[in-house]
Formats: structure tokens, sequence, C-alpha cells
């Protein structure tokens, strides 16, 4: 949604640029909240500046164009904020707690997977360090608040995933076995980027490490966060190799992450931290800033591969969206029996499935609502050139029918009767969508009346 209002104020080609910036920007902005409970101005702002551009957030930038993932980057920060308030017994927690989590839904859903489980580890170990059961308390509203507000999204998004080949999701290459640190498999291209990946987090783990060292002066006034920190490394870096395949095989929709290199977004806020704990002097930030600068100048010239696609595939993609081919989308996401690859990209969008000859008019083809006349011969099926996903509802003169299916493609088809039928079909609104909005309607009002009715108490 903020790409799309981007692109339709500035320039196209300008808007992943804009976007980028905007985000690191914001993600600098939650890194200051958080550190300016113990940094003085200067330090904050060195450590706001090192988190935004710190080299997970490069490779984002640079090569994976991750742009939901990048956009998450900013609620980390604030994550950890919160839960500490939630640890020091501020009140008033769990409104601001709860509205992190649903973004986190809303942004990017593996980004959510890791700031849940995050949120998880480390309430438990405050909650043991001050043998407070109320910040589990704390922590479940939250998530609950969090999932009811999101709920328009996550209710469908969990439904629906019965309609799909969701299971293609973490197929050959996108599973977590095959992501792991230096893993190697028998594809080229992605073990070349696995490799980069692999140097980015040994990178960031050492740096951690040798930063810890520097910063036990910190240590020893803050104990119990210091040790709460080097936990939530221990676990994204271990969650990194491959003797945690069991772990991702039994945690409930931790396979669904699929690269577990992506724990390096928040294994960057603890580098950020240890970094700008542990390098005080001026000197010390200058070399490593220099340092940076040369590393990225020489991936960017030497090391940093092509992306697999040409410039000769993105001017394909567009002329197919041009001319209303489309583009074949991935696996996990078409309905369940289908098969993209039997589909004809050049077929009309209605064609008749038999020997029946007929008159087609199309009056509207849009992207959930279609309505064309077809006169034929003899009673036979239409093909559609849609897949057959439970919300399409179908009207032949006025009355709904069921389709059937293509054999190999699974694509609709509709049966018709000899003359004139007009059909409709729309993409309706299941009861998981309604469901899903109402409950985060209901939830969203019930904030803003207790919001109200505390401002109204206070006067």
């Amino acid at each position: 949604m903020l790409g799309s209002l981007i692109s339709a104020i500035f320039p196209w080609m300008a808007a992943a640029s804009i976007y980028i910036w905007m985000v690191l920007v914001a993600a600098g902005c939650s890194m200051f909240l958080l550190v300016r409970r113990w940094f003085d101005r200067r330090d904050a702002m060195f450590a706001a500046v090192l988190y935004a551009v710190n080299p997970y957030h490069l490779v984002i930038v640079y090569w994976r164009s991750a742009f939901a993932e990048l956009l998450a980057a900013t609620l980390v920060p604030l994550l950890l904020l919160l839960i500490l308030k939630a640890a020091d017994g501020e009140r008033r927690v769990i409104g601001p707690l709860g509205l992190v989590l649903a973004a986190a839904w809303l942004t990017n859903a593996p980004a959510a997977v890791m700031i849940h489980y995050s949120l998880a580890l480390l309430i438990l170990l405050f909650a043991w360090q001050r043998r407070s059961t109320r910040l589990l308390l704390v922590a479940g509203t939250a998530v609950a608040l969090g999932a009811a507000l999101a709920a328009f999204y996550l209710l469908p998004a969990i439904y629906e995933q019965k309609w799909v080949n969701i299971a293609e999701a973490v197929s050959a290459g996108s599973r977590p076995s095959d992501n792991f640190l230096f893993v190697h498999t028998t594809d080229a291209g992605h073990d070349a980027f696995n490799r980069i990946i692999s140097w980015v987090a040994v990178l960031e783990i050492a740096t951690i490490a040798f930063a810890a060292l520097l910063g036990r002066l910190w240590k020893d006034r803050n104990h119990n966060l210091w040790q709460a920190l080097t936990v939530w490394a221990t676990a994204c870096a271990v969650l990194m190799v491959s003797i945690s395949l069991i772990l991702w095989k039994i945690l409930p929709k931790l396979h669904f992450m699929q690269f577990p290199w992506r724990w390096l977004l928040c294994l960057s806020l603890v580098f950020t931290l240890f970094v700008s704990l542990g390098l005080q002097q001026w000197w010390q930030r200058g070399v490593l800033c220099a340092v940076s600068l040369l590393v990225i100048i020489l991936v960017w010239h030497r090391v940093q591969p092509p992306w697999w696609d040409t410039a000769a595939d993105l001017r394909e993609m567009r002329d197919n969206m041009a001319d209303r081919i489309g583009y074949e989308g991935t696996d996990e996401y078409t309905p369940v029996g289908t098969e993209p690859s039997s589909i004809d990209k050049d077929a009309r969008n209605v064609t008749v499935s038999g020997l029946a000859k007929a008159a087609i008019h199309v009056q509207r083809w849009d992207a959930e609502s279609k309505s064309f006349t077809a006169e034929v011969s003899a009673p036979d099926q239409l093909a559609i050139k849609l897949f057959p996903y439970p919300a399409w509802r179908v009207m032949v003169n006025g009355r709904a029918v069921d389709p059937a299916l293509r054999s190999g493609s699974g694509q609709i088809l509709i049966p018709v009767a000899a003359g004139m039928n007009h059909v409709e079909i729309r993409f309706v609104r299941t009861w998981d969508r309604t469901a899903g909005g109402w409950i985060s309607l209901i939830t969203l009002a019930g904030i803003l009346g207790i919001i109200f009715r505390g401002r109204q108490d206070s006067r």
C-alpha cells in the first residue's frame, strides 16, 4: 500500500528508491526511540544510523528487494522497547504492543512469525528474572489484541490455505533445510546467494561477540537486559544453522519462514546495540564506518551477482500485463488440483469447450467481476480463463450454477444451454473475510472507546 501510494505521487522509476529511503529512516527512528533509554543523543544517533544501514538491510536493498520484510525492520526495536516497558511495570503497554503485533501481520507474515517467537522468548526471560506472571498475561493479551486487529487479513489467510497448494511454499529450494548457513544444493545460483548471506551472518555474530567483550561495564549495570539480548542473539544464531532442523519441524508455522537466515532481521538489532555499546570511541566508530563503506564498494563492483531476471524478462512481463495475458504466479497460491503450465496463455477469456458454435460477446472483464453473453448452437461448456477459487460465484441467465473443472489444467468450465446465455461471474466475500472484518472493526471500536473514556475520566 505504501509503495502504491508513492508510485501515485512520484514517477514509477523513482518509487523504489523513495520507498527504501523512507523505510530506512523509519527504522532508524524506531531504534533511536529504543536506545534513548540508555544513550545520550549523540550515541543514539549513531545507533539509529547503524541500524538503518546494517549489513542485512543492505542485503535486502541490493540483492533481495524484499521490501515488505525491510518495512518490518521498523517494528523490531519498538517490540523490544515495549517489552522493556512491560518488564519495568509501566501501565498501558498492552495497546501499543498489540498494535505492533498487528502491524507485523499486516506487513510481512514471515517477519510476524519471527516477532511473535521473539516476544515469547523475551517475555519468558523477563518473567523468570522478575518472578512475574503478570508479564505472561500482558504478552498473551497483546498477542490476542494484535490478532484481533489484523483479523481481516489473518482469518482469511489461515482459513483459505486449504484452497491452495500452500505446501509448495516450502518445496525444494525454499525449505529451511535448503537455506541454512553455508548449505549446498544442486542450484549454483541459490548457493552463491547463500554464501553471501552466510558471511553476513558470520560477520554480525563475530562482531556481536567482540563488542560484548568491550561493553562489560554496561553489562554490569544492566545485567538482566544484557542476559536477555545474549539469549535472543544466541537463539537467532542457532536457528540459522542445520543443528536446529528439528525445531523448524516441530515449532508451529516456523517452517513457513522458509529461510533460516531471515533471523538476521532480529539479530541485526542486537548487533546494533552491542556495537554501539562496545565501540564508544569516535575513532573506533570511524574505522567501522570506513570498513563498511569499503566492503559495500568492493561487493558492489566485484561480488554482487546479477539478478536472475534480465531486462528482457522484465519487458516480457510488462508486455504480458499490457496485453492482458498476465503472468505466471507462484505454485503455492494456485488452487488445489490446477496446473498453470497447462493453460494456453494466448487463449481468449471465453471459448467453447466442445463442438458447438458460439457467438461470444464480453461486456465486462474486471479483476473481480466478469460479464458476457454466449449464443451457442447446442448445449455445451464454456472454458473460462480462470482458476476455480471457491469465492467465484457463477450465474447463468440469473440462476446460480456450479462450474466444472477442465481435466489437466483445472480451469473453470461453465455449462450452458442452446440459445442465448447471459453469464455473470463475481468474486464474492466469503464468510471468513466478513467475519475477519467484523472482528477487526469491533476490536478497533473497543480500543477507541477505551481511549475516549480514559480521556474523559482524566478530566
